[in-house]
């Protein structure tokens, strides 16, 4: 039971509150109207004892209370919607054969999450799993082998595949920890030691060499590695740095205490990560999948990684269809 007075939707207005910081960003947000999303507050303020927002200051700031709760709402409000998506996809019992493609960098553990909610759904199907690169899994999508595809979007386009938007993963910078402040800076630190690429087989390294064409940046021609928890290895090790992404970086969770993360130090750049599927999937089936990753992204990759890194918040984001 809630605390008296405390109610869902007044979580959920406090939330967009300190997204936005405006009573008129949070009433778009929640399509209340402006009296209404500031009765909301009032309500929940009075109901906690304590003011959660600053409200002489524009944009509104949180108080430290206000923050302390923040933290504890969107847990809250995150789980409300996770179980939500896990009974949205509860419709799949029809399905007869399922093949799913996703990328490795949710391999840890939101992949068999994935996999555990869509096969409680689907008792009597036939299903098969394949983690990959992004470029086979787009090549496979593409070559009708997959009925369901999570990858990262490539430059190229897909006839006949339907894409669903499901987060933006920004590029971020990466070294052995202590290295910036002993080279003193980051500028210092990729002129001293070799850039780790990513094989330019795979879409991530054809998207990075491609960024800093455009920006008429070069560097060494050194290391060329195509397994990502390698590549994070060296870089832990102090053997060069490397441009990789929050999802590569939570992915290496073994190696965060010998690494630093920083954001790019020249023109920033992102990847979006998206759900395909084949353009005769005209069912709900695909939309389904695509909120229940979406809400998964949320609770076990976005809030950890901006718990860690706070600069990422609003940069490492849900893409809403």
């Amino acid at each position: 039971m809630l605390m008296k007075g405390v109610t869902l939707k007044g979580l959920e207005v406090f939330e967009a509150l300190a997204e936005h910081g405006s009573v008129a960003g949070a009433a778009e947000t929640t399509g209340l109207s402006l009296p209404a999303v500031s009765q909301q507050m009032r309500n929940l303020e009075n109901a906690l004892g304590v003011d959660l927002v600053d409200h002489s200051r524009r944009p509104m700031m949180l108080t430290p209370a206000g923050r302390a709760f923040l933290l504890r709402t969107r847990v809250v409000l995150r789980e409300l919607r996770l179980a939500g998506s896990e009974l949205a996809v509860m419709d799949l019992a029809h399905l007869s054969v399922l093949n799913l493609g996703v990328i490795d960098d949710f391999d840890n553990d939101l992949t068999p999450r994935l996999v555990t909610l869509l096969s409680e759904s689907m008792a009597h199907c036939r299903f098969k799993l394949v983690t990959a690169p992004s470029h086979e899994i787009s090549a496979a999508i593409r070559a009708g082998d997959l009925h369901l595809a999570v990858a990262a979007r490539s430059a190229e386009p897909m006839a006949e595949v339907v894409e669903h938007p499901l987060v933006r993963d920004p590029f971020v910078f990466v070294c052995r920890r202590g290295a910036v402040a002993e080279a003193g800076g980051i500028e210092a630190v990729m002129q001293s030691l070799p850039f780790l690429r990513y094989d330019r087989a795979q879409l991530i390294g054809r998207q990075i060499d491609a960024h800093l064409t455009g920006l008429g940046l070069a560097f060494d021609e050194r290391f060329e590695i195509g397994a990502h928890l390698s590549l994070m290895t060296l870089a832990a090790r102090g053997t060069g740095w490397a441009l990789t992404t929050p999802l590569g970086y939570m992915r290496a969770g073994r190696m965060h205490d010998a690494l630093e993360v920083h954001p790019l130090p020249f023109a920033p750049f992102a990847r979006q990560i998206s759900l395909f599927a084949g353009d005769d999937w005209s069912d709900k089936v695909p939309r389904d999948v695509a909120h229940t990753m979406r809400m998964l992204v949320a609770d076990m990759v976005i809030a950890p990684a901006c718990a860690r890194l706070p600069w990422l918040e609003g940069e490492l984001r849900l893409l809403e269809p």
